[in-house]
């Protein structure tokens, strides 16, 4: 499904974010950017059941495939289209990208998994940050897995705010975790392996390996697992 003509889409783009530029080659972009990601789409459906029935593969731009689409309205980064692919298989409850997912990052140099939650909102936040404080243990036990940690070797990159949050102890022994603003875990991958032929079969393993994490944030959240 994915090839190498993926990657060097997006690696002209980079050099050519220009309207003019991507109608001119806004075929390539359907040819192997879209429609084989839209597949991966529907061919993940299955093994993302076997993860959990509360999480969508919707074979859709705007479902679970991002447009490539910038939004540039309120940014001074005027370039008009993403430089990389991304696929977001979110719980059925989330309206969109700030919801529990699993997610797959496709760019030049630049391909991951990860799982997790990324810029919930104060509400949700705050629910995150409650849990952990009321049982730090659990929380440990799950964030620090030595299994999950295996996979997702890149750790926890989150943006941290520079003081404790309010209404939580600045001095609480897990407030580096308090202070993050997402909670997302990642998994570097390859082009090679993007571009082989069980990518879909290590994805889903992948993603397995994340579960501990994914319940605990879906649940502590209220929602269904």
């Amino acid at each position: 499904m994915i090839t190498p003509e993926l990657f060097t889409f997006f690696r002209d783009l980079k050099a050519n974010n220009n309207r003019d530029w991507f109608n001119a080659n806004r075929s390539r972009y359907e040819d192997h950017v879209k429609e084989p990601l839209l597949t991966l789409i529907r061919d993940f459906e299955i093994p993302l059941r076997s993860i959990s029935p509360h999480f969508l593969a919707i074979p859709k731009i705007g479902g679970s495939l991002f447009r490539i689409y910038r939004d540039i309205r309120f940014s001074k980064d005027k370039r008009p289209y993403k430089e990389a692919a991304g696929v977001h298989f979110r719980h059925t409850l989330g309206k969109n990208a700030h919801a529990p997912g699993f997610y797959l990052h496709l760019g030049p140099g630049e391909v991951f998994a990860a799982v997790g939650i990324w810029g919930p909102g104060s509400k949700e936040l705050r629910a995150i940050r409650q849990h952990i404080v009321d049982d730090p243990e659990l929380w440990t036990q799950v964030s620090q897995n030595p299994n999950f940690l295996k996979v997702y070797s890149a750790g926890f990159e989150h943006d941290k705010l520079k003081r404790a949050p309010k209404g939580f102890d600045p001095n609480h022994p897990l407030i580096d975790d308090l202070r993050c603003k997402h909670f997302v875990a990642s998994c570097p991958l390859t082009e090679e392996l993007a571009c082989s032929d069980d990518f879909i079969a290590t994805l889903a393993g992948i993603y397995g390996s994340g579960t501990g994490y994914m319940e605990y944030l879906t649940r502590t959240l209220g929602h269904p697992w």
